[in-house]
């Protein structure tokens, strides 16, 4: 059953999503995927470990159901996941996400509990968790987030959290609620530079992100603040670098660079492929512009060595402050 006054939004048909890439400039045709993307296949031990602590508690991962390339590294060489909660049915239809689309179920409110007791199971050091956009939610599911990190922080107090949430329409309460529970990273992407943000982002503000950015550094100033980008949706080098200046501008201190792929046949069409020397420039750059860490290059995701990121990020703050006074 429909819901149109929630903003729950159906998977249009691959005709009208050309259409409107077209229209947008965007490539239509088939561009042949270079060598440096090539993913190698990881069945280790730790991969099937991994998999089977995500399913004893039911749970879903952006890994799975976003079709990360980068899932048989980070499940087999890393032993980290990045848990998805709030079901696995968004309720936008962004043009660049393999998530399902469509009328979520009822909230499980003893998620939180589940997820905590998958970190134990894998003995992470650091979770990165997300969710699928809740429209249908008067808090846009704050509530559940908020309730993951508090979940996590009593199971296992020496796990660091990063949660990436959605932009919660904007609504100042609900970002507080996720900001006040203490994750140690604060994350939401901005995803795309402002010219293709309606193109690519489905009831979605370039702006609004901006200001979920700016309003978790106002309400924390001791918050991580982190975003990511893609790039190959046909944009050109200045728009990233202006994104970065904005991103900077909000108070964001981490961000991530990284290939869009096209994941489904409907999906957008990539219009280019930076190669892996370009996302070292975006690096070089972002480091200039003041950022503390940049995570920049084909393969690049939200999570993509999301612990890495945050012990770096440590450190950088550490040589910024100089030794401890006496």
């Amino acid at each position: 059953m429909e819901r149109p006054e929630l903003g729950i939004e159906k998977p249009d048909g691959a005709g009208g999503r050309e259409e409107q890439a077209a229209t947008a400039g965007v490539a239509a045709e088939v561009v042949r995927k270079p060598e440096w993307l090539k993913v190698r296949l990881n069945t280790s031990p730790s991969f099937t470990e991994v998999g089977h602590s995500i399913r004893a508690e039911k749970l879903h991962t952006v890994c799975e159901e976003a079709r990360c390339p980068n899932r048989h590294e980070c499940w087999g060489e890393h032993k980290t996941a990045s848990v998805m909660i709030l079901g696995d049915v968004c309720t936008r239809r962004c043009r660049f996400c393999a998530v399902k689309t469509g009328l979520p179920g009822e909230v499980d409110r003893l998620e939180p509990l589940r997820v905590a007791e998958a970190v134990r199971r894998m003995g992470l050091e650091h979770v990165h968790v997300t969710m699928v956009n809740r429209d249908d939610l008067e808090d846009g599911g704050a509530s559940v987030v908020a309730a993951t990190i508090r979940a996590v922080r009593r199971r296992i107090p020496e796990c660091s959290i990063e949660v990436l949430t959605s932009d919660f329409m904007g609504r100042r309460e609900s970002i507080r609620e996720v900001v006040e529970a203490r994750a140690d990273i604060v994350s939401h992407n901005v995803e795309t530079v402002r010219r293709l943000t309606p193109l690519v982002r489905s009831r979605s503000s370039y702006d609004r992100s901006l200001e979920f950015l700016r309003i978790a550094r106002e309400l924390d100033a001791e918050a991580i603040v982190k975003s990511s980008i893609m790039v190959g949706l046909g944009e050109e080098a200045r728009e990233v670098y202006e994104t970065m200046d904005d991103l900077r501008a909000a108070g964001v201190e981490i961000v991530n660079i990284g290939q869009y792929l096209q994941p489904t046949r409907t999906s957008i069409p990539v219009a280019r492929y930076w190669r892996p020397e370009e996302f070292a420039e975006l690096a070089e750059v972002a480091r200039l512009k003041g950022f503390l860490h940049c995570e920049s290059g084909p393969l690049v995701r939200s999570s993509y060595h999301a612990a890495e990121q945050f012990r770096d990020f440590r450190r950088r703050v550490r040589e910024r402050r100089g030794p401890p006074a006496g």
